[in-house]
């Protein structure tokens, strides 16, 4: 499995912001060795909210709304936009890409799974991806790039099996951007070159004379439906400028590659002793997508805080080994209880007595009648009529806004 990946603790994200550095990122985030935040583990599972992470940067940092940081705040606002109006109508094409859903093929073939398809950028991406269960966001458009557009591979198909080994999956970001490089979410389809890695990428990722070096030109034609040729022999690319840092080591593969991780198994989660009847006179749930203290207490009442792990709700996608037990430890360290199921929760909790947790999309089929979604106080205003672009979207939500604080006072 690797290791787990960050501290699964709100003391380590915390950490992860004060070390932020706004400029850096601006100049180097597209860099796979560059300034990227990482905090994507800990905002996916709700450990922290866009809104906390908005205001603990502006403690330190004097940002504009224009930022490059805060408009990457910004598109995970936007994919919750997009699925608050699609809600599971984002599992599908949002509108026709450069081809016809019938000319992708629908199941991922083994040469991708196991990083043996030839093209050194993409098998280092896929080896990093199982290692640390975390990939830079332009190497993620890589893969998915070379999956839909040059593999002829249905987008819906690499995203789910991508989100199944992912440390910081979240529907709405994943699968929407899987759709943004499809061109199906998107006026045209993203395309990169071996030229494009080259100057982002360290040079083992580098990928010369392999399928991706052509013209931006040619990519264009064969993801609207051309036959590639051989790409010619190129020369070395020149070393490229890049931050000093460094990437997680992928693992060496095998002659015939490397093996897939299994998923976890939902069942083999650790049984916690749970009481028949959970005597509180509230309970506050925490569950994988809100891993964060409770909301204000209810008027005379103290929150009893339980964890969940709701099967019906993780078992839409699988789950890696390393993100179940990351939110596994997540939990036991906050949770005295830990229930398996919502109906199970709900069943030990006493008629008539309160269950909140907070909001999440991912749960509001699962919820049930006596379990009440809190919402959270967002970082955009919320915009009310369906966005079907970024740039539309970003216009109304920060109309007549031109800095990080007013933003803050504006929701």
């Amino acid at each position: 499995m690797g290791s787990l990946g960050p501290a699964p603790t709100l003391e380590a994200c915390l950490e992860r912001i004060e070390r932020v550095d706004p400029q850096a990122y601006a100049r180097t985030r597209n860099h796979l060795l560059g300034a990227v935040t990482g905090l994507s583990p800990w905002i996916t599972h709700g450990m922290v909210t866009l809104r906390e992470v908005a205001a603990l940067l502006h403690r330190r940092h004097r940002l504009e709304v224009q930022h490059k940081l805060v408009f990457e705040l910004g598109w995970r606002a936007y994919f919750r936009h997009v699925w608050a109006h699609r809600k599971g109508g984002i599992r599908a094409s949002l509108h026709p890409g450069p081809l016809p859903d019938s000319a992708y093929a629908s199941r991922l073939p083994p040469d991708i799974r196991e990083a043996r398809c030839g093209v050194p950028a993409v098998d280092q991406a896929i080896r990093t991806l199982y290692s640390t269960g975390l990939l830079h966001n332009h190497a993620r458009m890589w893969l998915a790039s070379y999956v839909v557009h040059l593999r002829r591979i249905h987008w819906r198909a690499g995203a789910d099996w991508m989100i199944g080994h992912l440390l910081d999956g979240d529907l709405a970001s994943n699968h929407l951007s899987w759709q943004w490089v499809a061109g199906t979410a998107s006026r045209k389809p993203y395309l990169f070159n071996a030229e494009n890695v080259a100057r982002y990428a360290p040079r083992e990722w580098w990928s010369p004379a392999s399928a991706i070096d052509r013209s931006y030109a040619e990519l264009e034609t064969i993801a609207r439906g051309a036959a590639p040729t051989a790409p010619p022999a190129s020369p070395p690319y020149a070393q490229p400028a890049a931050p000093p840092a460094s990437l997680p080591a992928a693992p060496a593969a095998r002659p015939g590659g490397i093996d897939e991780p299994a998923p976890a198994s939902l069942e083999s989660t650790p049984a916690t002793t749970l009481p028949l009847v959970l005597e509180a006179e509230a309970v506050w749930v925490l569950h994988p997508w809100a891993l964060r203290a409770p909301a204000p207490h209810p008027q005379g009442k103290t929150w009893t805080v339980v964890g969940c792990l709701p099967h019906e709700a993780m078992g839409q996608h699988a789950w890696s080994a390393r993100r179940l037990a990351w939110v596994s430890e997540a939990l036991r360290n906050q949770a005295r209880h830990l229930y398996r199921s919502f109906d199970d929760l709900a069943d030990a909790v006493q008629p008539g007595r309160m269950i909140g947790t907070w909001a999440e999309p991912h749960l509001s089929p699962f919820l049930g009648a006596r379990i009440t979604g809190f919402e959270e106080r967002p970082l955009f205003a919320p915009v009310a009529r369906r966005c079907d672009s970024f740039s539309r979207w970003w216009t109304v939500a920060t109309t007549n806004i031109r800095t990080l604080e007013e933003l803050l006072d504006s929701t």
